[in-house]
C-alpha cells in the first residue's frame, strides 16, 4: 500500500510541476481587475482547464502526503522513546583519547637560564 501511495505521490508531483509551468504568466496587476487579453487561450486565458487540473493535482498531492504519513508512522505501543525513558535512557559518549601523530615529539624543553654576571669583591 505504501508503494502505491508513494508512486501516485511522485507522479502527482511531476505533473503538478509541469502544469504549473504550463500556465502563462500574467501581464501585471491589471490582470486582477480583468485586464490583459494577449493570451493563446483567448481573453480569459487558460484559467478554465489548466487551473482546474492544477487544483486537482494539488488536492491529490495533499491527500497522498497525508496518507503516506499515516501509513509510515511508527507504532507508539511497541517502541520505547525518550519521553518514556527519561534522561536515564541517554548513554554518555565515551571519552576520546588524544592521539599523537607518528614521528612527532612534543617534549617541552626549557631554555637555559642566563647566568648572572659575576660581581667583583674587593
Amino acid at each position: 500500500m505504501q508503494t502505491l501511495v508513494l508512486t501516485i505521490h511522485i507522479l502527482t508531483c511531476v505533473f503538478l510541476v509541469i502544469f504549473v509551468l504550463l500556465q502563462s504568466g500574467q501581464e501585471g496587476m491589471g490582470v486582477i481587475f480583468g485586464g490583459g487579453s494577449g493570451s493563446v487561450f483567448g481573453s480569459t486565458g487558460a484559467g478554465g482547464l489548466l487551473v482546474r487540473i492544477t487544483a486537482g493535482l494539488a488536492a491529490i498531492f495533499l491527500v497522498t502526503s497525508l496518507a503516506y504519513n499515516v501509513l509510515t508512522k511508527p507504532s507508539v505501543l511497541g517502541e520505547s522513546t525518550l519521553m518514556t525513558q527519561g534522561a536515564a535512557g541517554i548513554a554518555a559518549p565515551a571519552p576520546v583519547q588524544a592521539t599523537v601523530p607518528g614521528g612527532v615529539s612534543f617534549e617541552e624543553k626549557a631554555l637555559p637560564k642566563p647566568e648572572a654576571p659575576a660581581t667583583e669583591q674587593k
